[in-house]
């Protein structure tokens, strides 16, 4: 059985050694992209990977870009409309988010930080369940992962509640399981 915190401690030690990188936008996201679409984003922290040039392309592309919205663990993660140049506010676990008034939209594509993640399209997050709990709370989202190649593992035993991710995209690949 795998020790996913000492897992977590050792991927983000390798993924905060390297130096910032920026992700290509692969064709097969591109083509997944249409006037009015919702795609969910995040800001980076702690050395995750940066989803701002899938971001950008959703946005060229016509698309709503949302965040995610925390209030404090107990409740689910939501997901914010947010035009790009507005300001966030602090968020708990420092956290950059929409305020609390923006508008609540359905994501049609959820891009998620990972800390670690396998060729199946298992996943590692920061370990509170926040993504997992807004899969299950948008099951018709495609889910693509954001990461760097560092992050991936050989294998993940996933646990009954994790969800895997419909693709996964790094510096390097473009990961269809």
């Amino acid at each position: 059985m795998i020790d996913k915190s000492a897992l977590r401690a050792s991927l983000r030690a390798a993924r905060e050694a390297r130096p910032p990188i920026a992700l290509p936008v692969p064709s097969a996201f591109l083509a997944r992209l249409k006037p009015g679409l919702t795609v969910a984003s995040y800001v980076p922290f702690g050395g995750e990977a940066d989803p701002s040039p899938f971001a950008r392309a959703a946005v060229d592309a016509g698309c709503v870009i949302a965040l995610p919205h925390i209030v404090r663990r107990s409740l689910p993660m939501r997901f914010l409309s947010w035009a790009t140049e507005a300001a966030l506010v602090a968020g708990p676990f420092g956290l950059h988010q929409p305020a609390e008034n923006a508008a609540e939209l359905e994501p049609d594509i959820i891009l998620t930080p990972l800390v670690g993640f396998d060729r199946s399209g298992n996943r590692i997050g920061q370990g509170a369940g926040y993504y997992d709990r807004a899969f299950l709370a948008h099951p018709n989202a495609w889910r693509v992962g954001i990461a760097l190649s560092v992050q991936q593992v050989d294998s993940l035993t996933p646990d009954p509640w994790d969800v895997p991710l419909h693709a996964i995209a790094t510096e390097s690949d473009w990961i269809t399981p």
